[in-house]
Order: C-alpha cells, then structure tokens, then sequence
C-alpha cells in the first residue's frame, strides 16, 4: 500500500499529538539482551528477559521517538558464553546498548570485555559478583541492582542474634556469585561472634549431594545455603530424606521463586527459612503491587517476579531513562548518555535506587522468612528493610577493602 505525502505528515502530526517524541518507522534503537537462556540457568534467564520487557512496554516499546528492538542473545552461564554473546551483538550486530549478564562469572568477563569497548554502554542484568563494579570498575558498566553480598545486608546479624544461630555450616556453589553472598553473610555473622564449622563448595549441576550432606558436622545450628534452582532443590530435598534437622538459612537464590515453586519435600524445608535478598513481597507498595501486576502479564510467570525479573528491569529502567532524557543520541560514542545515567536516582518497586562512585546501586535489601500464603504458595514474608545499603554493607571503606576480594577463604571466620 502507498500513501500519499498529505497522509504522511497528517500520521506524523497525530503521532506528535499523542507522544513526547513521534515514533517513526524507520527509526529503530538496537539495544541487545545477554541472558542464560541454555543451561541449568535457562529459567532464570526467561525471568531476566520478563523483566526487560516489563520495562520496554512502560515506555510504549519506544523511547525519544525510536522503536525499542530488543536483540536477545543467549548464554550457558559461562564466561565464554557471555563474551562471545557481547562480541556477537557489538561486533557483528552493531549494538551500542547491552543489558546483561545474568550469572557473576559472567559479569566478570563481560566487564574485562567493556574495557576493549569503551563507546559501548554496558548495564547490568542480574550479575552479582562483587568485583563487577568494587575493583578496577569499567567507566562503561553500570550496575543498579546491588551485588550479592549487598543481598545479605542484615542476615548474619539477624541470624546471629534473633535467630540464635552460633555455628553454621556452608553449602555453596562454586563460583563468584555464592563467594559474594557468603562474603555478604559471613562480614556481619563472624563481627557478631559466629562461627563457621565447615564449608562445602559444589558444582553447578551437582545432583548428588550424599557427600557434601555427610560431611555436615552434627553440632551445627543451622546451614547457611548458597544453591540456585535444581541444584538448591535436590540438596534440599536429600537433606529432608537423610534425616538432617538443622534449620536453614537461604541465599538469595535459594528462596527465590523457581525453588518455592517445587514441589515435594525442598518445599517442607523451606518453611521458616530466614533469608534476604533485594525481593520481597511489599504487599503494602503501590509501585511494588503496580511492577508485580505489570510482569504476571508475561507468558508463563512466576506468581510473583523473582530476583531475576526484578534485577533486568531495575537495570534496563533507568537505561530507558537516560535515553529518553539524551534523545537517544549516541553520535558522540554514548558520553552524553553515561554521564546522565550516572546521576540517575530513581523510585523503584523496591524503593530508591542511586549509583555510587563505582556505578553501583545504593538501595533497599529485606530480610524476609518464607511462608504460607493463604493459596497454598509459598511467599518471603518482609521481616525488616536494611535501608539504602551500600557496597560495603555500611563497613568504612578501607576496613572493608581489608577484607580482600571475595574468594572460597574470606571472611575466615574460624575455619
């Protein structure tokens, strides 16, 4: 069909008429999407897409009158996999704007990526290792999601001293992201006088934890838990089955909604268990209630957004924001647009989210026990709001950089 050039500017006026800036046709915005959508992590990485879309359909699908399109591109959630992903969309799709990556091994090698790519605007997608963004930063790499020990601002206090909790055991995968939140839980635990009797690092993917359950010592208080998805499922579930009693303590992920979404005995464990993280259900918040409605519109979504969805859309926002307010101008290799994402300060669904020095989120972390709801589902019930959390869990600086970088060995905390 042809129009007529009359027509043309009369659709154009309307479009003016209706939106701050006119959506044009041959005007599109590339902005590419790095998630795990191979692997044991392929779920997660649904959720991380679920949430970008969240925030795209806010915008109306365009921002400064350029149609958002979204280039996904899947990983395994291996650092491989996550630069190939990057050279991918920059090299051979030209993308100047990524969100992502999802797992913190994977941040890592997307930051050292960034580096060779610096008019190359990189955002965070649900990536928590700590060093994305606490040592040798990349200018072009923001995160507005906090990190992983961030998300256990609070738990090794309340563990110690509400809970009760002197001795725990530690069951973690082996890789950056479970070092962070074990760092994040452990920094407050062993200051309060706790103490670590064992620590059991696992693969991802292990199916049999008949080893790592037998060499849990018998005089524990609890087991503090860093496994995700079937991983935290089959531990869980074998832990019930061979007897063990010791209450748990979760990791974020290990609460999060694909592990309360099981079924069977993980499901009985998990009652109860003490966690935190930067999700919990704000019944009581409109703009959490107004996010949470907006996602269960997604195909095939969780009864309530995970850490994943809320991670990619609380980084991919603030991004959309930036381009709106810049008039999605890159002709200037992205400055104009890193300097105004920068300063960014936003009301998220969990609260306000601003960057430090680093581009690291300052923000809201809850400390949450999983329930029963009313439905039969199991939900984190908020138990408290560690309020405006920084990278350094509120530690001075220096003492906190003392601590060194995240590894299978720091904290020491006793063993």
């Amino acid at each position: 069909m042809t129009l007529h050039r009359t027509s043309i500017i009369a659709l154009a006026m309307a479009a003016c008429l209706t939106a701050p800036w006119p959506v044009l046709a041959d005007e599109t915005l590339k902005i590419g999407v790095i998630a795990t959508l191979e692997g044991p992590f392929t779920v997660l990485g649904q959720e991380g897409i679920r949430g970008v879309r969240v925030a795209v359909n806010e915008f109306g699908g365009a921002v400064a009158g350029k149609k958002i399109e979204l280039i996904e591109q899947a990983t395994d959630a291996t650092p491989d996999s996550a630069v190939r992903a990057a050279r991918t969309l920059v090299e051979q799709k030209g993308v100047k704007l990524i969100i992502g990556p999802l797992s913190g091994d994977e941040g890592l090698a997307v930051k050292d990526y960034a580096k060779t790519q610096p008019d190359v605007t990189f955002v965070n997608g649900a990536s928590a290792a700590q060093d994305f963004t606490l040592r040798n930063p990349a200018p072009n790499v923001f995160r507005f999601s906090t990190d992983g020990a961030q998300w256990n601002a609070g738990l090794g206090t309340y563990a110690y001293q509400v809970k009760g909790y002197k001795n725990v055991a530690i069951v973690a995968e082996d890789y950056s992201f479970p070092y962070t939140q074990v760092f994040g839980f452990l920094a407050e635990f062993c200051k309060a006088g706790g103490r670590v009797a064992s620590k059991s690092w696992v693969p991802i993917g292990n199916k049999d934890f008949s080893s790592v359950i037998a060499a849990i010592p018998d005089n524990v208080d609890a087991i503090y838990v860093a496994l995700g998805g079937s991983d935290a499922v089959n531990f869980l579930s074998q832990y019930q089955q061979a007897g063990g009693s010791a209450p748990i303590i979760g990791g974020s992920i290990t609460v999060d909604q694909n592990v309360l979404q099981s079924k069977g005995k993980a499901r009985e464990v998990l009652i109860g268990t003490p966690s935190s993280g930067p999700v919990a259900e704000l019944t009581d918040s409109p703009a959490w209630n107004t996010f949470a409605a907006a996602y269960k519109k997604q195909p095939d979504a969780f009864p309530s957004p995970s850490i994943f969805a809320l991670s990619y859309y609380v980084d991919a926002k603030p991004l959309l924001m930036a381009l709106q307010r810049t008039g999605a101008d890159l002709s200037d290799g992205g400055k104009k647009l890193r300097e105004t994402l920068s300063k960014i300060s936003y009301e998220s669904p969990t609260g306000k989210i601003s960057l430090d020095k680093n581009r690291n989120a300052i923000a809201n972390e809850f400390i949450t026990e999983v329930a029963v709801a009313s439905d039969g589902t199991l939900y984190k019930k908020l138990v408290k709001v560690v309020s405006q959390t920084n990278q350094t869990l509120g530690f001075p600086e220096a003492e906190f950089i003392a601590m060194g970088p995240v590894g299978r060995d720091k904290p020491t905390c006793g063993k």
